[in-house]
């Protein structure tokens, strides 16, 4: 493929980019310290629907970042937050003033924050991992979903995609909503094979942390670009929820260390973002109620999910992958260089192109 721009096939401007907004049916997800302005606008810019990360920032934080966004692209993007926040209400308003044109949830947003965003007239996409969960989604009233399978990076399911996507197309066929897959996508020709299963897009996020207008630290792609597709490992013992991270040694000894060596490091951790973001104290305790309720975690998953911020920082933006983890899917074993975001949607979609315009003329 030579990845020059070519015109795109016709099943490439679908119901998603008409809803949507954009030109290709393309979304980069929402990772935390990466989904960050340069980034969102560089792939709105080339044409996908960029996803701002908030649940790393304060309040403060993503009206700023909002607007750097909004500086270098007057394009539609997406907004990323956690549905048990406790001010999601608040960011919700921001946005509909601030005229984002998506919310995107982490988890499930209950009816009310559904039909807040949508009587500021935005669209509601929450990620799920399971078909139930897309079945009671779509009775909320959501105008699309993020499948995500098990393949991909953070905090996932077992699932992988080409089982959990089908189930996921077939329960919602007829239906109106959007159907975007994740997990292993990364060429043209995980776009076709997305959209031979009845999704309308494919979100990807290890690939666009991989390229070069995303924020992060050149020793730490680095590290990505060295690793095979063996080196990532699904850990609870990040944030007490299964997270797919790189298996690095850092990772390892997460792995073994005690219970009892476990939680000082935490708290110790929780405290350190606390005092660094600014949150108070009662809000963090807040969160971890709702957190607890809306996730079903234990108090000691409530209390390593409080640390995982910082574990996060730590590689993403401290650069130091020997004092924190690295969310990854398991793609990165078959990603080997750092494109601009239009270099890469133009690569897919020309790639994707192709194969479309090959499988008519065999059939002809």
């Amino acid at each position: 493929m030579t990845g020059s721009a070519v015109t795109p096939h016709p099943a490439l401007r679908n119901g998603f980019t008409e809803k949507f907004g954009v030109e290709y049916p393309i979304v980069q997800t929402g990772m935390g310290y990466v989904s960050y302005p340069r980034l969102v606008a560089a792939t709105a810019e080339a044409g996908g629907l960029g996803i701002l990360a908030s649940a790393t920032m304060t309040y403060d934080e993503l009206v700023a970042a909002i607007a750097a966004v909004k500086k270098t692209t007057a394009k539609a993007f997406a907004v990323n937050l956690r549905a048990d926040a406790p001010d999601a209400a608040e960011r919700i308003d921001l946005m509909g003033r601030e005229g984002i044109r998506v919310a995107s949830f982490a988890q499930a947003p209950k009816k009310d924050l559904i039909k807040r965003a949508h009587d500021l007239g935005m669209l509601v996409v929450p990620s799920i991992g399971a078909k139930r969960h897309a079945q009671k989604v779509a009775e909320w009233g959501v105008d699309g979903v993020i499948v995500q399978g098990g393949e991909g990076g953070g905090h996932t399911g077992s699932i992988p995609t080409t089982l959990l996507l089908p189930q996921v197309t077939d329960v919602l066929r007829g239906s109106d909503v959007t159907v975007i897959a994740a997990g292993g996508f990364f060429d043209g020709r995980g776009l076709v094979a997305a959209l031979a299963y009845g999704a309308d897009a494919i979100a990807m996020g290890t690939r666009f942390l991989l390229t070069s207008d995303s924020p992060v630290g050149t020793a730490v792609k680095e590290v990505y670009l060295a690793t095979d597709v063996n080196g990532t490992v699904v850990s609870k013992e990040v944030d007490g929820v299964p997270h797919r991270v790189l298996a690095t040694d850092f990772v390892k000894r997460l792995e073994q260390r005690s219970v009892v060596a476990r939680y000082p490091r935490s708290i110790a951790n929780a405290l350190r973002f606390q005092k660094l973001s600014g949150t108070k104290l009662t809000d963090m305790v807040r969160e971890g109620l709702a957190m607890k309720k809306s996730q079903g975690l234990s108090w000691p998953q409530v209390l390593m999910a409080a640390n995982t911020p910082m574990l996060l920082k730590a590689a993403m933006v401290d650069g130091r992958p020997d004092l924190g983890v690295m969310a990854s899917g398991q793609v990165v074993g078959v990603i080997e260089d750092l494109p601009s975001c239009a270099e890469l949607i133009v690569r897919i979609t020309a790639q994707a192109s192709e194969i479309l315009h090959d499988l008519e003329s065999r059939e002809s």
